[in-house]
């Protein structure tokens, strides 16, 4: 599998490339947002690890061009621990996040899980059906009708995690653990930038949502009507 690594700090970007190829990804890298952006729609990638704060054209810049274009898993790089910059990151359509400085070990393990779940390795039947929505779990497509909706892996799982038992409600860390492992130890209010965006893809009235309903102070449940 191919990934692309995008970082102005070459040192960081050499330490990514050689823990990645040791587990046997190829590694593409740009050190600049245009050539990254330019690479991305070149090359393909299956992944991309994305720093937010390049010269030129920015991290954010290119996650939310990217997000146009292409439903590619992206981890982004961030040098601040503010919630508000992995909120931004995440609602602009980003998979994951690290912190700097991070560990390889653990950059490598988020791209482990993440490629796991755009590849659909892991499925609980064949199909789901929720109100309107038609979920295909083995190939990993949603249809509402004949139109497809068009989801990153991540948001899939939300939804097939939620669809798999309309009516119950998730917390959100039982939501991060579903989709991300139990060995995740991210900001569990980050689900919340990722139900924003998964609403803005399937439901008519984002604003005032039909398929998921938030349960105040606890967390979401899928309506089944």
């Amino acid at each position: 599998m191919k990934i692309l690594v995008v970082d102005d700090e070459k040192r960081i970007v050499e330490i990514v490339k050689a823990y990645l190829e040791r587990e046997g990804y190829q590694v593409i890298a740009a050190y600049d947002g245009k050539t990254g952006l330019e690479l991305a729609r070149r090359q393909s990638p299956d992944l991309i690890v994305l720093d937010l704060m390049l010269p030129g054209v920015s991290g954010w810049d290119v996650c939310r061009i990217l997000r146009k274009e292409s439903e590619v898993p992206i981890i982004m790089l961030t040098a601040r621990d503010e919630v508000t910059d992995k909120i931004i990151g995440l609602e602009m359509g980003a998979d994951d996040y690290l912190t700097k400085p991070f560990d390889p070990k653990e950059l490598v393990s988020r791209v482990r899980a993440i490629l796991r779940r755009a590849e659909g390795k892991v499925t609980h039947g064949k199909a789901l059906n929720v109100a309107d929505l038609s979920i295909d779990v083995e190939k990993r497509e949603v249809r509402r009708g004949d139109a497809a909706i068009e989801l990153t892996p991540l948001e899939f799982d939300l939804l097939r995690v939620m669809a798999e038992n309309p009516g119950r409600v998730y917390s959100r860390m039982q939501l991060l653990d579903k989709v991300q492992g139990d060995a995740y130890q991210g900001y569990e209010r980050t689900i919340d930038s990722h139900i924003k965006n998964l609403r803005k893809k399937i439901e008519i009235d984002p604003e005032h949502p039909r398929y998921i309903i938030t349960v105040y102070g606890i967390g979401y449940k899928m309506e089944g009507k």
